[in-house]
Order: C-alpha cells, then sequence, then structure tokens
C-alpha cells in the first residue's frame, strides 16, 4: 500500500488565546511507495511523532491530505484504516498471556470480518513464528526480556494484517545490543511480509542501516529524503549534513575567492580546493572524517591532540581556530602519523567536502 501526503499541517493551539499555536508539522507533502520501509529522522520536537499519529489517525491534522493508495483516509478513524502500531513503550496488557495479547486486536473485530476463535489461533501462532516467539505463548509480559516484550508488541500489530505498519521509535528503551538485534529483525520482517512500513527515530544510525529511504526532518519541515548512502553522501543543507554521520562532520568557517575554496578569513587562510563556478561569497565548509588525506606538505594545517587506533582504522583527534569543535579524521592504519608531532597536515578529498552559504547554509554543488 503506497502512502500519499499533501500539503499536510499539524498546528497546537497555544496555552491561552494570547499565545500563538505551535506548528508541529509545516505544509508536509510525501509519496511512500508501496512495500518500502521508510524512517522519518530528525532531533526531538521536529514533528516526526506528530506526522506518524496524522497518517495512523491519532491525531487530525490542521490542513492538508492523506492517502492510502488511491482512498483518502484524511477523516477516517483509526480503528478503519487497517494500520498497524507500535509503540515506545510496548503497551503490553501484564495479566494476559503473550497470545491473548497478539489475539486482542483480532478479537475486537465485529460483523461478518470476525474470524472463529480457530482462526484467531492460527494467525497468532502464524506471526508468532514470524518474529521468533512461538515458545512464549502462555508466558506474561513480566516473564519476559525487553527484545521479546518487543516482539511481542510488533506480533499484535502485525496479527492485523495492516495495509501499513507505524513504529514510534520501538527500540529506544533497549540496550544496545538487543537494540542492533532487534532492528535486524525488524527488517527481515519487513522483507517478509511486504508491508509498507514507517519507522520513526532520532538515531541516524538507526536509520541508515534499516531503511529504503530516510526522510530527515526539523521544525516540522522536510529537509531531504532518498536513499541512505545518497542522502549521507549528497546532503542537501548544513543541517542533514551535520545530523548524518558518525563521528559527525567537521565544519569549518571558510570563503570561495577567485575559484578556490579557502578555510579562515581574509587575515589568515589556506586553500584547500579548486572550486570552479562558485561566486567569491563567505561559506561554511563541511568535511566529512574519511574525507582527510594525511600528507606532509598537505594544505591543511591542524594542531594534533592525539591518536586512536581503532584496528583497521586511525583516528585522528586535531584541532583548527576556524572549528568550533574538535576535528576528527578517519584514515586507514597504513598511514602514519607521528604522535609526537605538534601538527599535522592533510589535502582534502572533494567528494567529501561540502559548501553550505553562509546565511543560507543551504548547498553549493561544485565541479
Amino acid at each position: 500500500m503506497n502512502v500519499k501526503i499533501e500539503n499536510l499541517t499539524k498546528v497546537f493551539p497555544g496555552m491561552d488565546r494570547k499565545s500563538a499555536g505551535v506548528t508541529a508539522v509545516d505544509d508536509f507533502t510525501l509519496d511512500i511507495p508501496d512495500g518500502k520501509l521508510v524512517c522519518l529522522l530528525g532531533p526531538s520536537g521536529c514533528g516526526k511523532s506528530t506526522l506518524l499519529y496524522m497518517i495512523c489517525g491519532l491525531e487530525s491534522p490542521t490542513s492538508g491530505k492523506i492517502f492510502f493508495g488511491e482512498d483518502d483516509v484524511t477523516d477516517v478513524p483509526p480503528e478503519k484504516r487497517r494500520v498497524g502500531l507500535v509503540f515506545q513503550n510496548y503497551a503490553l496488557y501484564p495479566h494476559l498471556t503473550v497470545k491473548q495479547i497478539i489475539k486482542f486486536p483480532l478479537e475486537n473485530v465485529k460483523g461478518d470480518a470476525r474470524l472463529s476463535k480457530e482462526e484467531m489461533d492460527k494467525r497468532a501462532l502464524e506471526v508468532a513464528k514470524l518474529v521468533q516467539i512461538e515458545n512464549l505463548m502462555d508466558r506474561k509480559p513480566g516473564q519476559m526480556s525487553g527484545g521479546q516484550q518487543q516482539r511481542v508488541a510488533i506480533a499484535r500489530a502485525l496479527v492485523k494484517m495492516p495495509n501499513v505498519l507505524l513504529m514510534d521509535e520501538p527500540l529506544s528503551n533497549l540496550d544496545a545490543r538487543l537494540r542492533l538485534q532487534t532492528r535486524e529483525e525488524i527488517r527481515r520482517i519487513q522483507r517478509e511480509t511486504g508491508i509498507t512500513t514507517i519507522f520513526v527515530t532520532h538515531d541516524q544510525e538507526e536509520a541508515m542501516s534499516i531503511s529504503d529511504m530516510i526522510i530527515v526532518m526539523k521544525d516540522g519541515l522536510l529537509n531531504q529524503i532518498g536513499k541512505p548512502q545518497e542522502v549521507y553522501d549528497d546532503p542537501d543543507n548544513l543541517f542533514v549534513a551535520c545530523f548524518l554521520g558518525t563521528p559527525k562532520v567537521n565544519v569549518f568557517k571558510g570563503f570561495v575567492k577567485g575559484g578556490g575554496l579557502f578555510i579562515g578569513d581574509d587575515k589568515q587562510s589556506e586553500r584547500i580546493l579548486d572550486v570552479k563556478g562558485v561566486d567569491d561569497r563567505e561559506v561554511w565548509i563541511g568535511i566529512r572524517p574519511e574525507g582527510f588525506k594525511v600528507d606532509k606538505d598537505g594544505k591543511l594545517t591542524c594542531d594534533l591532540s592525539g591518536v586512536d587506533v581503532m584496528g583497521r582504522d586511525i583516528s585522528v583527534v586535531c584541532r583548527n581556530s576556524n572549528a568550533e569543535e574538535v576535528i576528527r579524521a578517519i584514515i586507514s592504519a597504513e598511514n602514519e602519523v607521528d604522535r609526537d608531532a605538534k601538527t599535522v597536515k592533510f589535502n582534502v578529498k572533494p567528494h567529501k567536502t561540502y559548501i553550505f552559504d553562509k546565511e543560507t547554509e543551504e548547498r553549493i554543488r561544485f565541479t
């Protein structure tokens, strides 16, 4: 089932008549293809959960439309949208067994669509096997780990055979190892079922690893949409460049003059690249950690703070007066770095170097 969103806006009213409302989602337009796993990614307060709740019907939009396929579901109540929803807190009934929890949505179906008890049991077992908890059917939530409880919540959402599966930060309550394992399971389940899935997270590593497409949000606005690697390699603005990547992109103050890209200012600067076709202006310069090459004759000089050996890679930690934060350069362990040196010199890779307008922070592309 493809999901189409047209000019969707949600404004929450102020605390009183004198207070201005808060725009959580602002004129949002999006087309999610059938059978894809899509991540809504952004910092807390960016509107991603509000958007998810409007898609499922728990929140009503101030304006705009929501379509499932060709059907306008904007005013359709949640129970008639055929969506499955997995919350951040698992919301399992503590007095029920796993089997009873999974079957609960089926037991609430009325009329001709209601299944027989045998059909409910069969459907519950099928989804339990899919999420690999079929041996836990007689347990109660208090007898299970966090990862097992999350699988129960997913099974409960899937048992209705929804058109769309919605997940609101489902891994945030798990420890690091369980989070990694469970996100791999979610990806496997989504591929096996082929259900269109919308996954909300603030964790860029989580989004990059499991999604077919990521939607980066900020302040209720769509900043960029695309395949994870494409968005990482080709960010549209400074916010997207900084939000994706671990370690994060290194940002320098600089300027373009006479077809050259300089880090620094007019008083003291270093020319690091040729950037033909870019007008003279002040800019922000972003360099991915893997975009540095150690070179004794390099064009960029930094004060060396330390060298962290990470096995096949080395993290060179350094500083530059034109960068507000510590610079981290990831280079191959085959390179030698003099740990006792006061400075280190780099050349930079053009395809890992980005230019952003100083005022708008929008990307300026160069050849």
